[in-house]
Parts: structure tokens; C-alpha cells; sequence
């Protein structure tokens, strides 16, 4: 009954070990291929409805490329023996899942100078891209020169001996952001609201328009933080489950695990439906109307050519009043109207 492929070293009886691990497997593979679709819906969306033109917007379709990737590392895990092959999965799912948090905190962070501070934020576009692709980069590669990754259960991650370094690289820091952010929103929050019920000075229409478009920003943006509370909440109960009994894994716990933690891709496609202006475009007549304008806009500008003017002397005999003008576009008086008395 063994299979090596399918054995994870978790259960004491090889038979159990390799039913539960391929169980695990198979529930961990399709939960990432809904956020893989998720992701997938979010792009085509993004880019035919044009939604990439602000710099929040462009911070979205970054957060999106990024779930993107992190839902491939999920498909692409597996029961593996220590080695190359290993440690690049494992690599791939650290980076791609600081990627995604680390767009989710630069969003909060962007709202928040946006909203709080009042200042215009598109200067910072290449510093957000820089933290949020760098950051990652650095963070992923302690473990791989430290050689610490390995086989970790169902996948390939931090090893069960070096638990120490997944709550030091992940899931302290996790908590951490996933708190200041909270705060900032709440923050955020508070003031986008005084704002609006805090009248003064003469009524203008454009900073009394903004004060609600703020609003309606912040009301699908504030979801991120508890998209990555939800996603990890299980996750942290069972790494926290193998760092104190390791010898002693709880199925249910590890099943909890697996349904969760690629879910960002989904969450994600989520809250981005939740905002009132996407949700209308996505009606069907929007849609229709989007991809025509993608793929089926034939308008053409062309340079007017006046070589069909015709250009002569109106007749004193002509009806002045006529409305037939199809040929005649511009009348030049005739040499005689000189003599004419005022």
C-alpha cells in the first residue's frame, strides 16, 4: 500500500498516511485552481474595462498578478524529497505570498496618505513596486541559504525543525501587518467620515463629489487586511499545533490548512466585485459593450479633403432663402453688388 508518491511521513500507519496526504493533495490543488480562476477573471476584467489607468488601480492589477503566481505555487506543491526541485517550490510559495501581502499593505499605506495626509501619491508608484517585489526577494532567500527549506507535511516549505523560522519569516510579521493595518482603516475610516459631515465655507461641488468618491474607495479596499485574516487564520493554528506537538498531527487541522491558505487569489476576486462601479460594468450590456470596444472599434479619423467644394458667384436671380445647399458651400458676392445702394 505504500506509495512514495503519495506518503507525507505524517501518520504512524502507511495507509492512512498515504489516503490522508493524497486527500490533502488533491482538496489543496483544487482550492488553488478556484483562486487561479479567480485571478485569471480579475485580469481580463482589469484589462477589458481599461481599470489600470490610477495608481490604485495599477496597485490592484499588481496585487493580482501576484495571487496569481502564489495560486501556481499551491497547484504545483507537492510530496517531495528534499532537493532542488523542493526548495524552489518552496521558495516560489514564500515570495509569491509576500508579494501579495506586501501589495495589500502598500494599498492601505496609499489610502491612507491619500485620504489622512492629503497628499498625491504618484510620485511613490516605483517605491511601492520596489517594496513590493524586493522586499519579498530578500525575505524568501533567508531560508534557502540557510538551507531550511524542505519537506514540510503535504508540501514542501520551512521544515518541521525549524519551525522557529516560519513564525520569524511569515507568520509574526503577518500578524503584525495584518494589525497596523487594521488600524490605519479604522484611521481611514474616521476621517473620510468627518470629512463628509464637516461642512464649512462656500459649497463646492468638486470637493463635495470627491468627499463621497473617497468613500466609496474605501468601502472594497478596507476588505483586503481581513481577506489575509480569514486565509491565515487556520493555517497559524496548525503550524502553531506542529511547533509544540510535531510528532502528533491533527488531520482536521491540516484540512483546515489546505482549504484556506490558497484562497487569496479568491478573496481577492471577491472584494474586488465588491465595489459598486465594477459590479455595474459587469453587467452584461457593459461587458458587450467593453469588448466591442476592444475588439470591434472600426472609427477611423480622417483628414478632410475639400476638393469637392465648389466655390461661385451667388445669382441676383437665386432664391436667397433656398435651402438647397448640397453644392454651394460658400458664396462670394458677384462684382456688380458694388453698385448696389445700402
Amino acid at each position: 500500500m505504500e506509495d512514495n508518491g503519495t506518503r507525507c511521513g505524517l501518520w504512524s500507519s502507511p495507509q492512512d498516511d498515504v489516503y490522508r496526504c493524497a486527500t490533502i493533495i488533491i482538496i489543496k490543488r483544487a482550492t488553488a485552481a478556484f483562486s487561479l480562476i479567480g485571478c485569471i477573471f480579475m485580469l481580463l476584467v482589469i484589462w477589458l474595462l481599461r481599470k489600470y489607468n490610477s495608481l490604485a488601480q495599477k496597485m490592484i492589477l499588481s496585487l493580482t498578478v501576484a495571487a496569481f503566481f502564489d495560486s501556481i505555487a499551491y497547484i504545483m506543491g507537492d510530496t517531495r524529497p528534499d532537493g532542488p526541485l523542493c526548495n524552489f517550490q518552496a521558495w516560489w510559495l514564500t515570495y509569491f505570498d509576500w508579494s501579495a501581502l506586501a501589495w495589500v499593505c502598500c494599498i492601505t499605506l496609499n489610502l491612507y496618505l491619500n485620504v489622512v495626509r492629503e497628499m498625491r501619491t504618484d510620485k511613490f508608484e516605483r517605491a511601492y513596486h520596489v517594496t513590493a517585489w524586493g522586499m519579498p526577494l530578500v525575505l524568501s532567500c533567508l531560508p534557502l541559504f540557510g538551507d531550511y527549506y524542505g519537506p514540510a507535511g503535504a508540501w514542501c516549505w520551512i521544515t518541521d525543525e525549524h519551525a522557529a523560522w516560519r513564525f520569524a519569516i511569515w507568520y509574526i510579521p503577518l500578524f503584525i501587518l495584518i494589525f497596523l493595518m487594521l488600524l490605519c482603516y479604522l484611521r481611514i475610516v474616521y476621517v473620510a467620515k468627518q470629512r463628509v459631515l464637516t461642512w464649512s465655507g462656500t459649497y463646492n461641488p468638486d470637493r463635495e463629489r470627491n468627499k463621497v468618491l473617497q468613500m466609496e474607495e474605501i468601502k472594497p479596499l478596507k476588505w483586503y487586511p481581513f481577506v489575509y485574516l480569514a486565509v491565515t487564520f487556520f493555517p497559524l493554528l496548525n503550524r502553531l499545533h506542529n511547533a509544540f506537538s510535531p510528532n502528533n498531527p491533527v488531520f482536521i487541522l491540516l484540512l483546515l490548512h489546505v482549504i484556506s491558505a490558497p484562497l487569496h487569489g479568491l478573496a481577492n476576486a471577491i472584494v474586488f466585485g465588491l465595489d459598486k462601479e465594477t459590479w455595474v460594468q459587469l453587467r452584461f450590456s457593459s461587458l458587450r459593450l467593453a469588448f466591442q470596444s476592444r475588439f470591434c472599434d472600426n472609427t477611423r479619423i480622417k483628414e478632410y479633403c475639400p476638393r469637392n467644394v465648389q466655390y461661385r458667384t451667388q445669382s441676383m436671380d437665386e432664391d436667397s432663402d433656398s435651402c438647397d445647399d448640397t453644392t454651394v458651400l460658400f458664396s462670394l458676392p458677384s462684382k456688380a453688388s458694388k453698385d448696389w445702394g445700402p
